[in-house]
């Protein structure tokens, strides 16, 4: 009788309310026991660590033993011997242009442009192939630990909606330019496809809509204005391609007797929230105009060397107060992946050569470029871009034992310069686990890739002619 009294006592005191796992705050998924690079104020790097996660929102990041503590999980990813980041934000791409990767490799930019992809664009970018472009490009970053990219393309509502399908959070610009695109005839055409754009993708929790104004020097100051105009009216961000080379800030000086950074700012393209791809050729006072005016940059180091644009002066534009975020740049001639792990290990060593010092951009800033950094340079820091409770749950599992991985020493070091896209186990966007087990969940990759080939024949046959 007295040993069933006490077993009795035993489960009551076990699974009375408010005691043991009653007590735990109920979650949706626990990614525990890795090491978290939270990214936030404090850059706390927290060993056996673990971020909890409900809907689409962090809500614990600690160490594992305290957050077992206090939450219980429907899910739980193990990461042990693993890193736990923020997923990295991509701040400058073309990605529909994954489908003409490679056609045009080795060419100045205005004879790339002009001669090849302007012409291809406006025979085989059809709102399908951005569609399929796109998704193609989402595997690309899924697979490789980007959560968020920065789109500038046409037909943008098929970019939005491919975003949506691979669960890949995108701020997707529309591009303008003063002459007939794939998908508007003239830039009035254009922007008014792009207030609709706007409109109906405002609000979404993975798009943010944009204006995309294509560059100075492509756009009168007239389509420049109004495209300004239309960002400030409808609170969208701006995204242009700015002062990218030398030929673009001569041919500005000629023409107005300003940089492109001083042409842009007087026309009030600047007042609105506005991302800048590339400030390569921004001199002091450009930098600390920008930094007035509150321009973020997107620094894209394997496309400027590859088009032989010239190095960006990332660590002169921090210091000027500027918000730097990485990029990729589209696929075609400018740069044929969209793999933010180079472009890590690249923008801190040309940092380092060009200033002749080693520690210029260290690979703690790098990694910042990529997540933080990024997060700000859109002005979505209070949103993503760093492992903290509140925010969007856009985080990243890396693998660390391979033999390029191997020993193990420093955490950001380690990040930058010796971990690869092909080291990503798992991708979780918005809460939702997008990636893992070596497959994107959400799109039939086979079927993207096949749609991919058929794209490309098309496209063969036409560049047969040339």
């Amino acid at each position: 009788m007295k040993l069933r009294f006490v077993v009795i006592l035993i489960l009551v005191v076990l699974f009375a309310p408010g005691v043991g796992a009653a007590e735990r705050e109920r979650v949706d998924l626990i990614v525990t026991g890795g090491t978290v690079v939270a990214m936030d104020g404090e850059r706390r790097v927290i060993e056996n660590g673990a971020v909890a996660i409900r809907g689409e929102r962090i809500v614990a990041v600690g160490p594992a033993a305290e957050v077992e503590r206090s939450f219980r999980a429907r899910r739980r990813i193990r990461a042990e011997g693993k890193l736990i980041l923020p997923g990295l934000i991509n701040t400058h791409t073309h990605a529909a242009m994954s489908l003409y990767r490679g056609v045009a490799d080795d060419k100045a930019l205005d004879d790339w442009l002009r001669n090849y992809i302007f012409p291809l664009e406006a025979k085989h970018s059809t709102p399908e192939f951005v569609y399929w472009g796109t998704l193609l490009a989402a595997v690309e970053m899924l697979r490789g630990g980007t959560t968020t990219f920065v789109d500038m393309y046409y037909h943008e509502d098929e970019v939005a909606r491919a975003a949506e399908q691979a669960g890949i959070r995108v701020v997707a610009g529309e591009t303008v330019l003063d002459f007939p695109t794939p998908d508007s005839k003239t830039p009035a055409d254009g922007l008014r496809y792009t207030e609709e754009f706007i409109r109906r993708w405002q609000g979404h929790a993975l798009v943010t809509p944009a204006v995309a104004p294509h560059s100075a020097y492509t756009c009168s100051a007239e389509t420049l204005r109004e495209s300004a105009a239309l960002a400030r009216r409808t609170g969208a961000p701006l995204l242009i391609h700015l002062a990218e080379t030398m030929t673009e800030m001569e041919e500005s000086r000629k023409k107005t007797g300003k940089t492109p950074v001083e042409y842009l700012a007087g026309l009030g393209v600047f007042d609105v929230p506005t991302l800048g791809a590339h400030c390569v050729f921004v001199k002091p006072a450009d930098r600390k105009l920008l930094a007035e005016k509150g321009v973020a940059c997107a620094h894209n180091p394997s496309s400027n060397m590859m088009l032989a644009s010239g190095v960006s002066p990332v660590t002169e534009l921090r210091a000027a107060g500027v918000a730097v975020g990485l990029g990729t740049d589209g696929p075609a001639g400018s740069n044929n992946d969209f793999n933010l792990w180079e472009e890590m290990d690249l923008a801190a060593k040309l940092q380092k050569i060009t200033s002749d010092d080693p520690q210029a951009l260290k690979a703690a800033e790098a990694l910042a470029l990529a997540t933080i950094e990024g997060a700000r340079a859109l002005r979505l820091e209070k949103e993503i871009g760093s492992l903290e409770a509140g925010k969007r749950a856009d985080l990243i599992v890396v693998r660390r034992d391979a033999a390029h991985a191997v020993p193990f020493y420093d955490v950001y070091s380690q990040i930058v310069y010796s971990l690869k896209a092909s080291d990503v186990e798992t991708t979780v966007v918005n809460g939702r686990v997008v990636f893992e087990r070596g497959r994107v969940r959400t799109v039939e990759e086979r079927e993207v890739l096949r749609r991919a080939e058929g794209f490309a024949a098309a496209v063969r046959e036409t560049l047969k002619g040339r």
